[in-house]
């Protein structure tokens, strides 16, 4: 006999157990349902661990600068073994307090085991068959582990297992040169490992710009970080305790060999076991969720959330998604994922924020534009900590005056990004932040002087 309710969510991610809570208080019976971990990604094997350990990778690296601020310290050691106790603590007390937030709501069932489709109502968890009108879809997604000849006769790490580490790899060979790659390839450098970075397109972190991906290998390789780029063929075999890592690239040497190896190649959504076929439910072509601007899918009454709709990969994006359905369904609204600004950060450090669009798209699509550029060795806050790596950039429609995408590489960007998302979030033209007087010394101070050097976008090189 099946259990009704009013709504299900399947999976306790960024945006479902919000999701599921305020449903449960506006007087829907609710049931959320998660498998494995509360929290989703974020909370066990993505945002909160990472950062975590890029914050004793960061103590660690400034610990071996104390010298250049006139501070001794001597023996800078790094026991793996209590940073990693220190990313649990955080993990599980992040962990814990979604499971007791969810356990805790009134009109609100949890249920714990694999949910699949039986139909476009119905749902099966274990011995439980669960009925509802409306059913909302928050599963995630995976680490991508690519066909690579040779795969299995190595050992081989994801984030996941990444984060389970407790000792120091001697040499991380790390495949793949997009933000989860580098944030752990930087971290782990820093950590006191040897670190290869091997990379099939040409440059690191390819959606951004050639400048910004240029500055980032600088930063990296200032680290001492190997990068071999343009890897179009890679191989994998055992050599001795380690691992060889054949690469058909135009540099010099063919084979690298690491003690541990981590493949951070993309991700993939965690659709192939939901039964969305017996629901009707329809997928694109790499299997994520098909869903319209508010976030349906195919089949009335049911939504995609988070990561699994391909509509964003970022913590931030499936709130955001929670936020447009619960104002939609609830608030008698007419949200849409197309209002909000793409934005994101890559955690290395400096970090780089970015919203909007890019030079290289902004070329594509033939607009008129004012372009700004200002190096971090500029910025009197940079200075101050000698950490003057970077750049800001900007980009105004010539006609209307409204940014239209920003990227700071550099001390902060993460942060004073916003300022910039906020301006363009209000629809205002770039002077009304030019003309706002900030706090000094900081490094959004620096903002209005950025927009003060706006001049007309060049052809590309000039």
């Amino acid at each position: 006999m099946s259990e009704r309710y009013d709504s299900i969510v399947i999976g306790t991610g960024q945006s479902g157990p919000s999701l599921a809570v305020r449903l449960a208080q506006a007087g829907r019976k609710t049931a959320i349902i998660e498998r494995k971990l509360f929290g989703g990604t974020c909370v066990n094997t993505g945002c909160i661990p990472t950062k975590t350990l890029i914050a004793s990778a960061r103590v660690a690296y400034l610990a071996r600068r104390a010298a250049d601020f006139g501070v001794m310290v001597d023996n800078v050691r790094v026991d793996m073994a209590r940073v990693k106790a220190r990313k649990d603590a955080v993990v599980r007390a992040s962990n814990q307090g979604v499971e007791q937030w969810l356990r805790g709501t009134p009109n609100l069932t949890v249920y714990e085991g694999h949910a699949r489709f039986e139909g476009p109502r119905t749902v099966r968890v274990g011995d439980a068959q669960l009925e509802a009108g409306e059913i909302f879809i928050d599963v995630g997604t995976r680490a991508n582990v690519p066909d690579l000849r040779g795969l299995d006769e190595v050992d081989h790490l994801t984030n996941g297992g990444m984060l389970e580490l407790d000792t120091l790899p001697e040499h991380l060979v790390v495949v793949g040169g997009s933000y989860i790659g580098l944030e752990f390839a930087q971290m782990y450098r820093r950590f006191g490992a040897r670190v290869t970075v091997v990379e099939m397109g040409p440059r690191l972190v390819s959606r951004e710009d050639e400048e910004v991906s240029a500055a980032i290998r600088e930063i990296l390789e200032g680290e001492g970080i190997q990068v071999r780029l343009n890897a179009k063929c890679i191989t994998l075999a055992r050599r001795g305790g380690g691992i060889g890592v054949g690469l058909d690239c135009q540099d010099d040497p063919h084979e690298i060999e690491g003690s541990h190896l981590l493949l951070a190649v993309g991700r993939v959504p965690n659709t192939d076991d939901l039964g969305l076929d017996k629901a009707g439910v329809k997928t694109d072509e790499r299997g994520y969720i098909t869903v319209d601007e508010e976030l349906r899918t195919s089949v009335p009454g049911i939504w995609a959330l988070g990561d699994v709709n391909g509509r964003g990969a970022f913590t931030h994006t499936s709130y955001n998604d929670y936020e447009i359905v619960a104002a939609n369904l609830l608030d008698n609204a007419h949200r849409r994922v197309s209002d909000r600004l793409p934005a994101y950060a890559l955690y290395i450090d400096p970090p780089l924020g970015r919203v909007g669009v890019t030079e290289r798209e902004l070329r594509q699509d033939g607009r008129r534009a004012l372009v700004a550029k200002l190096p971090m060795s500029r910025v009197g806050r940079a200075k101050e900590r000698s950490e003057t790596q970077g750049f800001m950039k900007i980009l105004v429609d010539a006609s209307d005056q409204k940014i239209l995408g920003a990227a700071i590489l550099g001390i902060e960007g993460d942060e004073v990004i916003h300022s910039i998302l906020d301006v363009m979030a209000a629809g205002a033209p770039y002077t009304v932040l030019q003309r706002a007087m900030h706090i000094h010394p900081t490094v959004s101070e620096f903002i209005p002087t950025l927009l003060g050097k706006l001049e007309p976008l060049g052809e590309p090189g000039q």
